[in-house]
């Protein structure tokens, strides 16, 4: 008899745990099975650690985390694939799962072979696939290829006649597991949209992504874990903000904002700003960019006469990230101490993509910033704040203290590539940059009509 519970939850997991183990050599295992003193030759591996967490009919939830938090375990034990060393998982509802790429299918078998096999997989008759596969094929659109064996498809082919068999099988609860990150973006935009559809009919959504800008956009509610271990679930902005601080290594951050979060006295202060701006924070301690992705492999060169000693990126609310929200103001801090006498020094900061071509940056000659002749044992700290128009994706920052002597260029310190930065975006355009059109449009029926 089913449960007001049951009838809530598509999906609940209860103290979830997978235990693997790791072996330091092969014979290794076989040691510990002929051990007559039960001696243990392994090490546990905890990929995922007491998990719980529902999910309600008709909602669609995303699982975010870094890589190695769980996230594919998770789902692979929803699904069946994986057995739970501990605790147990309950599903009301028909799924359809899209998994790593190739799960399920048969790489001898041809595209319709697949369709068939895969639809009786998931309790489908014969009949009933035929009368789905019309939508499948169109939505796959793969041509001719349907008849040829997957194991000769692209990539993209192949996660094409995947996700169009997984969405038009009318599922119960639909599981994707990053699998649209294949696709071209004109596929992805099409999956997303007929996601949005079934979504609205009631369909059940979990998905697990690492494009944040989705997750924003697309969920209700977002569950974020870390090194097998649950942190948090709630709203998907106030998640993301806290998978920022995982990423940028601040767990003193993190944890903060968890007490924040639990603390019901007085709930969760907001930044605060002044004439509009947010108000960039300072770190409590230490130094700026011990708080940021460094990239350890930086080039970094200069006659020595400027050190630039520190460097930070800070959010319109003021935090300090490598991840970025797409439309909003951010600020690049650069401190910079000098150990000898110079006339005009000149400040600067330079984004380029991960082909190495440069996209925006500017200096303070350029913005025609007033800036003093220094001596040794000076330092000047530098904010450039501007609106982050770039799209959705990863970038590299560049940074560098400058000048002109004797009508010749000369570079007191540059940092080339010094940190990464993340953009998060709910709307990418076409290129580079969004210009923020405005759009227009005015609907003229034909005469005659209604």
């Amino acid at each position: 008899m089913p449960t007001e519970e049951n009838m809530e939850y598509a999906i609940r997991v209860q103290d979830v745990t997978k235990v693997y183990r790791l072996y330091d050599k092969p014979i290794d295992r076989l040691k510990e099975s002929l051990s007559l003193s039960h001696k243990n030759y392994h090490k546990d591996f905890f990929a995922l650690n007491g998990i719980s967490f529902k999910v309600k009919r008709g909602e669609t939830v995303g699982i975010i985390g870094t890589n190695g938090s769980g996230k594919s375990t998770i789902l692979k034990i929803i699904t069946g694939v994986l057995t739970p060393t501990a605790g147990q998982v309950k599903v009301e509802g028909v799924i359809s799962a899209l998994l790593e790429l190739g799960a399920g299918f048969n790489m001898d078998y041809t595209g319709i072979e697949n369709i068939y096999m895969n639809g009786t997989m998931m309790g489908f008759s014969r009949r009933e696939m035929e009368e789905k596969l019309k939508d499948i094929l169109d939505f796959a659109d793969i041509g001719d290829f349907v008849y040829q064996p997957v194991k000769t498809y692209s990539s993209g082919m192949f996660v094409r006649l995947a996700f169009a068999l997984a969405i038009n099988v009318e599922p119960e609860i639909l599981i994707v597991d990053e699998a649209l990150s294949v696709g071209d973006v004109f596929f992805q935009s099409k999956c997303y949209r007929r996601m949005e559809e079934i979504r609205k009919n009631g369909t059940t959504i979990l998905m697990v992504t690492h494009d944040m800008g989705s997750v924003i956009k697309y969920c209700d509610r977002v569950v974020l874990l870390n090194k097998g271990s649950f942190i948090a679930e709630g709203a998907p902005g106030a998640m993301v903000d806290l998978y920022k601080k995982i990423l940028a290594n601040q767990m003193e951050d993190l944890q903060e904002k968890l007490c924040e979060m639990n603390d019901f006295s007085g709930g969760i202060t907001a930044s605060g700003k002044a004439d509009g701006q947010a108000r960039v924070k300072k770190p409590r301690e230490g130094l700026m960019r011990d708080h940021l992705t460094i990239n350890p492999s930086r080039t970094e060169y200069g006659d020595g006469r400027a050190e630039i000693y520190d460097l930070g990126m800070f959010d319109e609310r003021g935090n300090l990230t490598n991840l970025l929200l797409k439309g909003e103001y951010f600020t690049i801090r650069e401190k910079i101490r000098f150990h000898r006498e110079i006339q005009a020094p000149i400040f600067t900061y330079t984004i380029k993509d991960k082909k190495g071509a440069e996209l925006s940056g500017t200096n303070t000659m350029f913005e025609g910033a007033d800036i003093h002749s220094v001596k040794a044992g000076d330092e000047y700290e530098v904010n450039f704040r501007q609106k982050m128009t770039l799209q959705g994706g990863e970038y590299l920052l560049s940074m560098s203290c400058t000048g002109f002597e004797l009508g010749e260029h000369t570079v007191y310190h540059r940092l080339y590539d010094v940190a990464n930065i993340t953009v998060i975006s709910n709307k990418n355009t076409v290129g580079v940059y969004d210009m923020e059109s405005e759009v227009e449009a005015v609907y003229h029926p034909a005469e005659g009509e209604g």
